[in-house]
Protein backbone atom coordinates (compact mmCIF):
# COMPACT_ATOMS: atom_id res chain seq x y z
CA UNK A 1 0.00 0.00 0.00
CA UNK A 2 1.17 3.48 -0.76
CA UNK A 3 1.68 5.79 2.05
CA UNK A 4 -1.44 8.32 2.66
CA UNK A 5 -0.15 12.18 2.32
CA UNK A 6 -2.46 15.25 3.03
CA UNK A 7 -4.29 16.42 0.11
CA UNK A 8 -3.64 20.61 -0.05
CA UNK A 9 -5.76 23.10 -1.73
CA UNK A 10 -4.81 25.90 -1.57
CA UNK A 11 -6.75 29.04 -2.35
CA UNK A 12 -8.26 27.51 -5.58
CA UNK A 13 -10.55 29.22 -7.74
CA UNK A 14 -12.17 28.00 -11.16
CA UNK A 15 -14.54 30.16 -13.37
CA UNK A 16 -16.02 29.08 -16.70
CA UNK A 17 -17.21 32.22 -18.21
CA UNK A 18 -18.48 34.64 -16.10
CA UNK A 19 -19.83 31.78 -13.77
CA UNK A 20 -17.35 31.35 -10.48
CA UNK A 21 -17.85 27.47 -9.45
CA UNK A 22 -14.94 27.55 -6.87
CA UNK A 23 -14.02 30.90 -4.80
CA UNK A 24 -10.66 31.06 -3.33
CA UNK A 25 -10.98 27.75 -1.20
CA UNK A 26 -8.44 26.66 0.74
CA UNK A 27 -8.12 23.31 2.92
CA UNK A 28 -6.42 20.59 3.83
CA UNK A 29 -7.40 16.50 4.42
CA UNK A 30 -4.95 14.91 6.75
CA UNK A 31 -3.79 11.12 6.26
CA UNK A 32 -5.63 8.14 8.65
CA UNK A 33 -9.14 10.16 8.66
CA UNK A 34 -12.14 10.28 6.58
CA UNK A 35 -12.73 13.91 5.35
CA UNK A 36 -16.11 14.71 4.20
CA UNK A 37 -16.02 17.38 1.63
CA UNK A 38 -19.96 18.90 2.07
CA UNK A 39 -22.40 21.24 0.32
CA UNK A 40 -25.70 21.55 -1.26
CA UNK A 41 -25.83 20.04 -5.40
CA UNK A 42 -24.04 23.03 -7.06
CA UNK A 43 -21.64 24.01 -4.28
CA UNK A 44 -18.56 23.38 -6.02
CA UNK A 45 -17.63 20.11 -5.01
CA UNK A 46 -17.36 18.28 -7.97
CA UNK A 47 -15.32 20.73 -9.76
CA UNK A 48 -12.88 21.24 -7.08
CA UNK A 49 -12.12 17.49 -7.12
CA UNK A 50 -12.06 17.69 -10.96
CA UNK A 51 -9.20 19.79 -10.82
CA UNK A 52 -7.68 18.12 -8.09
CA UNK A 53 -7.92 15.64 -10.35
CA UNK A 54 -6.25 17.53 -13.62
CA UNK A 55 -9.65 16.45 -15.24
CA UNK A 56 -10.27 20.87 -15.42
CA UNK A 57 -7.88 23.25 -15.02
CA UNK A 58 -7.95 25.87 -12.02
CA UNK A 59 -7.92 29.71 -13.06
CA UNK A 60 -5.99 30.32 -10.18
CA UNK A 61 -4.61 28.33 -6.61
CA UNK A 62 -3.17 24.94 -6.71
CA UNK A 63 -4.68 21.49 -5.72
CA UNK A 64 -1.71 19.20 -4.67
CA UNK A 65 -0.90 15.31 -3.03
CA UNK A 66 1.61 16.02 -0.58
CA UNK A 67 2.63 19.47 -2.59
CA UNK A 68 2.45 17.32 -6.35
CA UNK A 69 -0.29 17.85 -8.52
CA UNK A 70 -1.98 14.92 -9.89
CA UNK A 71 -0.71 15.30 -13.62
CA UNK A 72 3.26 15.19 -12.24
CA UNK A 73 2.33 11.90 -9.87
CA UNK A 74 5.18 9.32 -11.56
CA UNK A 75 2.46 6.55 -11.18
CA UNK A 76 -0.78 8.29 -10.44
CA UNK A 77 -3.19 5.05 -9.94
CA UNK A 78 -1.33 3.46 -6.90
CA UNK A 79 -1.04 7.08 -5.71
CA UNK A 80 -4.62 7.69 -5.47
CA UNK A 81 -7.97 6.30 -5.89
CA UNK A 82 -10.82 8.57 -6.91
CA UNK A 83 -14.34 7.29 -8.32
CA UNK A 84 -15.60 9.99 -10.63
CA UNK A 85 -17.79 9.56 -13.45
CA UNK A 86 -17.99 6.01 -13.37
CA UNK A 87 -18.32 4.97 -17.00
CA UNK A 88 -19.44 1.03 -17.59
CA UNK A 89 -19.42 -1.25 -20.62
CA UNK A 90 -23.01 -2.64 -19.73
CA UNK A 91 -21.39 -6.00 -21.93
CA UNK A 92 -18.59 -6.35 -19.76
CA UNK A 93 -18.49 -8.96 -16.75
CA UNK A 94 -16.88 -7.20 -13.34
CA UNK A 95 -13.48 -8.67 -13.78
CA UNK A 96 -13.24 -7.84 -17.36
CA UNK A 97 -14.13 -3.62 -16.70
CA UNK A 98 -11.03 -3.81 -13.81
CA UNK A 99 -8.94 -6.10 -15.96
CA UNK A 100 -9.08 -3.02 -18.82
CA UNK A 101 -7.90 -0.81 -16.60
CA UNK A 102 -5.58 -2.63 -14.92
CA UNK A 103 -3.91 -3.35 -18.17
CA UNK A 104 -3.75 0.49 -18.91
CA UNK A 105 -2.52 1.54 -15.83
CA UNK A 106 0.52 -1.44 -16.11
CA UNK A 107 -0.74 -2.99 -13.22
CA UNK A 108 -1.01 -6.57 -12.56
CA UNK A 109 -4.31 -8.49 -13.28
CA UNK A 110 -3.63 -10.41 -10.11
CA UNK A 111 -5.11 -7.07 -8.26
CA UNK A 112 -8.43 -7.65 -9.66
CA UNK A 113 -9.71 -10.85 -7.54
CA UNK A 114 -8.23 -9.19 -4.98
CA UNK A 115 -10.22 -5.85 -4.84
CA UNK A 116 -13.37 -7.49 -5.97
CA UNK A 117 -13.32 -9.84 -2.68
CA UNK A 118 -12.27 -6.17 -1.00
CA UNK A 119 -16.00 -4.81 -1.52
CA UNK A 120 -18.03 -7.89 -1.87
CA UNK A 121 -18.28 -9.02 -5.55
CA UNK A 122 -16.64 -11.93 -5.68
CA UNK A 123 -19.35 -13.94 -6.29
CA UNK A 124 -20.62 -11.65 -9.21
CA UNK A 125 -17.07 -11.25 -10.93
CA UNK A 126 -18.66 -13.10 -14.17
CA UNK A 127 -21.50 -11.12 -14.11
CA UNK A 128 -22.16 -8.65 -16.95
CA UNK A 129 -21.72 -5.12 -15.48
CA UNK A 130 -25.28 -4.05 -17.55
CA UNK A 131 -27.18 -6.24 -15.11
CA UNK A 132 -25.87 -4.59 -11.92
CA UNK A 133 -27.90 -2.97 -9.44
CA UNK A 134 -26.72 0.66 -8.23
CA UNK A 135 -24.73 -0.48 -5.24
CA UNK A 136 -22.95 -2.91 -6.87
CA UNK A 137 -22.31 -0.55 -9.46
CA UNK A 138 -21.24 2.02 -6.50
CA UNK A 139 -19.17 -1.06 -5.16
CA UNK A 140 -17.31 -2.16 -8.32
CA UNK A 141 -16.63 2.05 -9.11
CA UNK A 142 -14.81 1.03 -5.24
CA UNK A 143 -12.81 -1.78 -6.76
CA UNK A 144 -11.47 0.43 -9.23
CA UNK A 145 -9.86 3.14 -7.02
CA UNK A 146 -8.40 0.19 -4.70
CA UNK A 147 -6.75 -1.52 -8.18
CA UNK A 148 -3.59 0.02 -7.20
CA UNK A 149 -3.79 -0.16 -3.35
CA UNK A 150 -3.37 3.68 -3.08
CA UNK A 151 -2.60 5.80 0.03
CA UNK A 152 -5.16 8.61 -1.26
CA UNK A 153 -9.17 7.48 -1.91
CA UNK A 154 -11.26 10.09 -3.47
CA UNK A 155 -15.08 9.45 -3.98
CA UNK A 156 -17.61 11.17 -5.06
CA UNK A 157 -20.67 11.08 -3.65
CA UNK A 158 -20.00 7.35 -3.00
CA UNK A 159 -23.42 6.50 -0.96
CA UNK A 160 -26.23 8.27 -3.49
CA UNK A 161 -28.96 5.99 -4.39
CA UNK A 162 -27.55 3.31 -1.62
CA UNK A 163 -29.88 1.06 0.35
CA UNK A 164 -29.44 1.33 4.47
CA UNK A 165 -27.78 -1.86 4.29
CA UNK A 166 -25.33 -0.68 1.40
CA UNK A 167 -24.95 2.44 3.63
CA UNK A 168 -23.93 0.75 6.57
CA UNK A 169 -21.31 -1.18 4.82
CA UNK A 170 -19.93 1.77 3.00
CA UNK A 171 -19.48 3.48 6.67
CA UNK A 172 -17.19 0.86 7.82
CA UNK A 173 -15.69 0.63 4.49
CA UNK A 174 -14.34 4.16 4.83
CA UNK A 175 -13.21 3.80 8.57
CA UNK A 176 -11.46 0.97 7.81
CA UNK A 177 -9.84 2.49 4.82
CA UNK A 178 -8.44 5.16 7.27
CA UNK A 179 -7.61 3.05 9.80
CA UNK A 180 -4.85 1.82 7.68
CA UNK A 181 -3.28 5.50 7.30
CA UNK A 182 -4.70 6.20 3.61
CA UNK A 183 -6.46 9.70 3.32
CA UNK A 184 -9.77 9.21 2.89
CA UNK A 185 -11.57 12.31 1.00
CA UNK A 186 -15.72 11.82 0.58
CA UNK A 187 -17.77 13.75 -0.95
CA UNK A 188 -21.58 14.21 -0.23
CA UNK A 189 -24.62 17.01 -0.33
CA UNK A 190 -26.41 15.37 2.38
CA UNK A 191 -24.28 15.70 6.48
CA UNK A 192 -27.09 12.52 7.40
CA UNK A 193 -25.30 10.14 4.91
CA UNK A 194 -21.55 10.45 5.92
CA UNK A 195 -21.88 11.96 9.38
CA UNK A 196 -21.54 8.27 11.43
CA UNK A 197 -18.68 7.47 9.15
CA UNK A 198 -16.95 11.14 8.83
CA UNK A 199 -13.82 12.41 11.32
CA UNK A 200 -13.62 15.79 10.11
CA UNK A 201 -15.71 17.72 7.80
CA UNK A 202 -14.99 20.53 4.99
CA UNK A 203 -18.24 22.28 3.99
CA UNK A 204 -18.37 24.78 1.06
CA UNK A 205 -21.30 27.02 -0.47
CA UNK A 206 -21.18 28.54 -3.12
CA UNK A 207 -17.84 27.68 -3.65
CA UNK A 208 -16.40 29.06 -0.64
CA UNK A 209 -15.16 27.46 2.25
CA UNK A 210 -17.74 27.80 5.18
CA UNK A 211 -16.70 25.75 7.68
CA UNK A 212 -13.81 23.33 8.16
CA UNK A 213 -12.56 21.22 11.22
CA UNK A 214 -13.38 18.08 13.56
CA UNK A 215 -17.20 16.97 12.79
CA UNK A 216 -18.11 17.73 16.91
CA UNK A 217 -17.12 21.31 16.17
CA UNK A 218 -20.45 21.38 14.01
CA UNK A 219 -22.24 20.92 16.83
CA UNK A 220 -21.50 24.11 18.08
CA UNK A 221 -22.40 26.34 14.90
CA UNK A 222 -26.47 26.70 16.53
CA UNK A 223 -26.94 28.08 19.92
CA UNK A 224 -29.74 26.02 22.26
CA UNK A 225 -32.55 27.09 23.41
CA UNK A 226 -35.07 26.13 25.66
CA UNK A 227 -38.18 24.68 25.28
CA UNK A 228 -41.71 25.66 28.07
CA UNK A 229 -45.08 24.59 28.05
CA UNK A 230 -47.74 25.19 30.38
CA UNK A 231 -51.47 24.41 30.51
CA UNK A 232 -52.30 28.42 30.45
CA UNK A 233 -50.33 29.53 27.55
CA UNK A 234 -51.79 32.74 27.68
CA UNK A 235 -49.76 33.46 30.54
CA UNK A 236 -47.00 32.02 29.91
CA UNK A 237 -46.80 34.06 26.89
CA UNK A 238 -47.05 37.41 29.34
CA UNK A 239 -44.91 35.99 31.63
CA UNK A 240 -42.12 35.61 28.76
CA UNK A 241 -42.39 39.04 27.30
CA UNK A 242 -42.40 40.71 30.69
CA UNK A 243 -39.07 38.73 31.23
CA UNK A 244 -38.10 40.33 27.73
CA UNK A 245 -37.29 36.60 26.66
CA UNK A 246 -38.03 35.89 22.70
CA UNK A 247 -39.58 33.29 21.82
CA UNK A 248 -41.77 31.24 19.02
CA UNK A 249 -44.56 28.88 19.64
CA UNK A 250 -44.55 25.40 18.24
CA UNK A 251 -45.77 21.91 19.05
CA UNK A 252 -44.14 21.29 21.82
CA UNK A 253 -45.03 24.62 23.33
CA UNK A 254 -42.83 27.80 23.19
CA UNK A 255 -39.10 27.50 21.85
CA UNK A 256 -36.96 30.43 24.17
CA UNK A 257 -33.95 31.89 22.32
CA UNK A 258 -32.22 31.38 26.08
CA UNK A 259 -29.87 28.87 26.65
CA UNK A 260 -30.62 28.30 30.47
CA UNK A 261 -34.05 26.68 31.53
CA UNK A 262 -33.19 28.16 34.94
CA UNK A 263 -33.34 31.81 33.82
CA UNK A 264 -36.98 30.63 31.82
CA UNK A 265 -38.21 28.92 34.73
CA UNK A 266 -37.78 31.56 37.05
CA UNK A 267 -39.50 34.04 35.38
CA UNK A 268 -42.75 31.99 34.81
CA UNK A 269 -42.14 31.12 39.00
CA UNK A 270 -42.40 35.11 39.35
CA UNK A 271 -45.65 35.22 36.92
CA UNK A 272 -47.40 32.27 39.15
CA UNK A 273 -47.44 30.28 35.99
CA UNK A 274 -47.69 26.41 36.31
CA UNK A 275 -45.43 24.62 33.65
CA UNK A 276 -45.57 21.49 32.37
CA UNK A 277 -42.45 21.12 30.25
CA UNK A 278 -38.80 23.31 30.76
CA UNK A 279 -36.11 21.73 28.76
CA UNK A 280 -32.95 23.08 26.83
CA UNK A 281 -32.39 21.60 23.76
CA UNK A 282 -29.31 21.84 20.81
CA UNK A 283 -29.76 21.65 17.43
CA UNK A 284 -28.78 18.16 15.93
CA UNK A 285 -25.76 18.02 12.79
CA UNK A 286 -28.18 17.79 10.09
CA UNK A 287 -29.85 21.52 11.12
CA UNK A 288 -26.66 23.05 12.03
CA UNK A 289 -25.04 22.25 8.72
CA UNK A 290 -28.49 23.58 6.97
CA UNK A 291 -28.08 26.41 8.37
CA UNK A 292 -24.65 27.19 6.96
CA UNK A 293 -25.37 26.45 3.75
CA UNK A 294 -28.71 27.59 3.50
CA UNK A 295 -30.49 24.50 2.32
CA UNK A 296 -31.05 23.59 -1.14
CA UNK A 297 -29.44 23.17 -4.11
CA UNK A 298 -27.23 26.50 -5.62
CA UNK A 299 -27.05 27.15 -9.01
Amino acid sequence: MAAGMPIEITGLSKRFGQVTAVDDLSFTVEPGRVTGFLGPNGAGKTTTLRVLLDLERATTGTATFGGTRYRDLPRPLETVGASLDANFHPGRSAKQHLAVYATAAGLSKSRVPAVLETVGLSEFAGRRVGGFSLGMRQRLSLAYTLLGDPGVLVLDEPVNGLDPEGIRWIRGFLQSLAHEGRTVLVSSHLLSEVQQSVDDIVIISRGRLVKSGPLSSLELEVAPRTVVDSPDRLRLAGALDQAGLEYTEDGEGFVVDEPDPGRVGHAAFVAGVELSALHRVTSGLEDSFLSLVGGGEQA
